[in-house]
């Protein structure tokens, strides 16, 4: 009876906050108990505010409300419900360390201050007052919350006058120096088609060069983290981002051979590493007619194998 009140009461509470329809439901409700640490048998006095990961408020709904979901809903959890908080300031992202990437395993939630305070006075004669008055600026919080995870993006110029930001994190850094030294160095006249982006399926996309080059995407397949078009040379250049994992291995240059299968340009595989220790741990996983760049030596390439250096090759070898 106890966990059915405390479901109950949070879900009023976020209609009382205002959040979408889609998010007024038991799913988003126990992630609310659980930023809050509100067990069945606890009170709405002593709520709390613990840094807590995915997994672990999954766990923690197992444990304290019986709600056992499976491991293949975590994206779920994360998109469908902590999602929604952040964005509506509910919620800190990453408090710890705003710069943790997106993607990171240690990523952690934590409620805001302010609404904690209000929470603290759920079900007493202060409720309403302060949460009214929470409400009154809670649009303003969310902003500044906003600003502050945009200040630990990565910005990158994508084309002359356009610009966009990367989610934080090692990964978009090494890929903001793909684009800015790479390419200047060694693809002529090289032209933007795709940049990834751990917290966006599409951080830019230039879907008519793409169609341009006979490039038809399945959207099952994996794009590389970032794609140059040469149209001194009329290469394709599949660069994978590798600070730690994805390199072009044999398996992925055969993955990335048919996802573009079709292209009209020359395709030519590039695996980009920040420094040289993280390129020794893959050394021998790479390729064979594939190329690498190390950031930390960056007029510089490593070419595997083959009958030229720098350039695309038929099926044939040739």
């Amino acid at each position: 009876m106890r966990k059915e009140t405390k479901l109950n009461q949070a879900r009023a509470i976020l209609t009382d906050l205002d959040l979408p329809k889609g998010q007024r439901n038991e799913r988003t409700a126990l992630c609310l108990l659980a930023l809050l640490n509100l067990t069945p048998g606890s009170k709405w006095s002593n709520v709390q505010s613990p840094m807590i990961g995915i997994t672990p408020i999954m766990d923690w709904v197992r444990t304290h409300y019986g709600k056992d979901y499976a491991p293949n809903t975590r994206e779920t959890v994360r998109r469908q419900s902590m999602h929604q908080f952040v964005q509506a300031g509910i919620s800190l992202y990453n408090p710890d360390r705003p710069d943790r990437p997106v993607n990171s395993p240690h990523a952690v939630y934590q409620i805001a201050p302010e609404l904690l305070d209000v929470l603290r006075a759920y079900n007493t004669a202060r409720y309403k007052a302060k949460l009214v008055a929470y409400l009154s600026v809670r649009t303003t919080l969310a902003e500044v919350y906003a600003k502050r995870r945009e200040m630990a993006m990565v910005p990158l110029k994508v084309r002359e006058g356009t610009g966009i930001l990367l989610s934080a994190g090692e990964h978009s850094g090494l890929i903001k120096r793909i684009v800015e030294e790479f390419a200047p160095r060694f693809v002529t006249r090289g032209r933007l088609a795709y940049v990834g982006d751990t917290g966006d399926k599409y951080g830019y996309f230039d879907a008519d060069l793409l169609k341009r080059l006979s490039v038809v995407l399945d959207s099952h397949g994996k794009l590389p983290d970032v794609v140059i078009y040469s149209e001194g040379n009329n290469w394709l250049f599949l660069i994978e981002s590798v600070t730690s994992h994805g390199p072009v291995d044999s398996k992925r240059h055969a993955e990335l051979e048919h996802l573009f299968a079709g292209c009209s340009a020359g395709l030519v595989y590039v695996s980009a590493f920040p420094n040289r220790k993280v390129f020794l741990k893959y050394i021998e996983a790479i390729a064979w007619e594939t190329e690498v760049w190390i950031a930390d030596a960056p007029s510089h390439m490593i070419h595997f194998d083959g009958a030229k250096f720098l350039g695309p090759y038929t099926r044939a070898g040739n």
